[in-house]
């Protein structure tokens, strides 16, 4: 009891030298908070959380939640397909914060071999794609569906074209201008908001080189529409290339499994109905294209060895561990505590919850061969 009484009059003598309360808990409490706001706002201003989320996040995520509850009168496709637009608008307006901050300004997935590194395989994804297309210096393409640019700022510095980013969301080409003025491609790259679905009100007619879209045209409710919208702007001779989000010959509706990995996947990414890989062969022969080639991507070959789903899979990713389980789990946390705080809006912990609910269906999708996030397509708009 000695050692004890000698101990505490010991600490009460040195908090008192330190100037510190020593009986004062309310102020003790304020000092905790005090460095608990400090560290989480220096932990998200390094890992650029502090960007994520905005003064509409809670209100967004719930009226797009609410569009894949499938009840008896709402969430249903029929219903997506009717408010696309503005449901991949919201939805980009909540995501791109996160996508910025985990993925890279490349939103988009990619085949990989061995010992390539992750954002390298996807810059090598974008570049097949442009020589496919056969882009060359000095011409005029539309990238449909652009985000915040990643893949125009690739593509521009590969061929040296002039890139015409469409966009529907306004925060994204806010974004995007920064990044192509940051990185001295803004005399290549430039944006236009428009809704892809209606390219000539806002476009000339016949004008352009070729167009392309990376996993973009999967958010379109009507395929046809959306291709026709890109064939009324082209050249006469002109391509159109895509990666589109689909699903695969494996696919069987009247699985169950199937069908919750398929639901998985268009609540986390804003898709109003997945459709199978015929069907855009199909939709760009009714928009007029001739269809030069298609096929799926994705595939493990010898010079693809990497499965395109390693990033999101189980287990942690030293290039990438910000989308692993593990770094999703630090961030989930992360985010929480900044909400809690108010570093971060309300509705930013929902939004990272569904667009990581995405992770596994896509993962498993992949890894069952029932879904492809590239399955390439080509068409040339006829010159008569």
């Amino acid at each position: 009891m000695t050692i004890n009484n000698n101990a505490g009059v010991a600490v009460t003598a040195l908090l008192t030298k330190m100037a510190l309360p020593t009986v004062n808990p309310l102020l003790w409490g304020l000092y905790g908070v005090s460095f608990a706001y400090f560290a989480f706002s220096s932990v998200s201003r390094y890992y650029g959380l502090d960007k994520i989320g905005n003064s509409d996040c809670d209100t967004k995520i719930s009226r797009y939640n609410k569009l894949y509850t499938e009840k008896a009168n709402e969430g249903t496709a029929k219903e997506r397909k009717s408010v696309a637009a503005s449901m991949t608008k919201d939805y980009y307006d909540l995501a791109t914060d996160f996508y910025e901050y985990g993925w890279g300004h490349c939103f988009h997935f990619g085949v990989r071999f061995a010992g390539e590194g992750f954002h390298e395989s996807l810059r090598r994804h974008e570049y097949w794609l442009a020589n496919r297309a056969g882009i060359k210096k000095g011409e005029t393409w539309l990238d449909v569906g652009a985000g915040v640019g990643g893949p125009m700022r690739g593509i521009a510095r590969f061929t040296e074209a002039n890139i015409l980013g469409i966009n529907y969301s306004a925060y994204q080409i806010v974004r995007g201008d920064i990044h192509n003025k940051r990185a001295g491609l803004d005399h290549l790259c430039s944006f236009i908001e428009c809704d892809f679905m209606k390219l000539p009100t806002k476009l000339e007619r016949n004008k352009y080189d070729g167009a392309y879209a990376i996993e973009a045209t999967c958010h379109a409710a009507d395929k046809v529409g959306c291709y026709k919208s890109v064939f009324e702007v082209l050249k006469p001779g002109a391509a159109f290339v895509v990666y589109e989000w689909c699903v695969t010959d494996k696919y069987d509706a009247n699985n169950a499994e199937h069908r919750r990995i398929k639901k998985g996947i268009e609540e986390g990414d804003s898709l109003p109905d997945m459709v199978h890989t015929s069907e855009v062969v199909k939709a760009f022969k009714e928009a007029g294209f001739v269809v030069e080639e298609a096929f799926d991507r994705i595939p493990m070959t010898p010079f693809n060895s990497v499965p395109w789903y390693t990033t999101i899979g189980s287990g942690w990713s030293p290039s990438n561990w910000k989308s692993s389980v593990i770094g999703r789990t630090l961030t989930h946390a992360m985010i929480i505590c900044m909400e809690t705080v108010g570093i971060a809006p309300k509705g930013s912990a929902k939004t990272h919850t569904m667009l990581c609910g995405a992770l596994e269906p896509l993962a498993t999708g992949g890894q069952m061969g029932i879904f492809t996030p590239a399955f390439y397509c080509k068409g040339r708009k006829p010159l008569k």
